[in-house]
């Protein structure tokens, strides 16, 4: 038994807009069907925030806070155990009431030891202690680099032989037989 209603006046019936409203909803979800029928649904695309929000956060928070950028600062040194942090002509800013300090630009990591030479002058005395640990690892370290040195000679006995002027490997080889 089929029920059929007749459009009265001009307005469409119920059933008709049932049927429109079915077939522009599987008109819709076959745009979103990646493959046939029975596969799945295409996810949702995510929407990745661009990282300007973050630095415009930010700003806008050191702006109330109230930080001056400090002019003329060549150079930032932060100290981790055995590494330090550099930053060569960084961006300084600074809130002393909040207590706050703001240091941007490029990082390097960096091993003490390599920077040690340029910022022996740039240490007080509350890093006498790590500079005599310092002192004591290179001690340490240097009868190591001796008999390294001399295990690296004895090896050398193991090495192939400089080819003597004039000789090659057929002769060599053509001798060998001979005897």
């Amino acid at each position: 038994m089929s029920i059929g209603i007749a459009s009265i006046g001009g307005f469409r019936s119920e059933y008709q807009i049932l049927l429109m409203n079915r077939e522009k909803l599987m008109k819709m979800a076959g745009a979103v069907r990646t493959g046939g029928k029975g596969s799945m649904r295409r996810k949702k695309k995510a929407v990745h925030k661009t990282t300007t929000t973050d630095d415009k956060r930010l700003q806008s928070t050191l702006k109330r806070i109230g930080v001056n950028s400090i002019p003329a600062i060549e150079e930032v040194n932060i100290f981790k155990d055995d590494s330090v942090i550099q930053f060569l002509n960084p961006k300084v800013q600074a809130s002393i009431a909040a207590n706050t300090w703001v240091v941007s630009g490029s990082p390097q990591t960096k091993k003490l030891q390599d920077i040690l030479p340029s910022i022996i002058n740039q240490l007080g005395p509350d890093n006498l202690d790590n500079l005599r640990r310092l002192a004591e690892q290179f001690q340490k370290q240097a009868p190591g680099v001796g008999a390294a040195a001399a295990a690296q000679e004895e090896d050398d006995g193991d090495d192939v032989p400089d080819l003597v002027p004039g000789e090659t490997f057929e002769a060599a080889a053509e001798d060998k037989v001979a005897a």
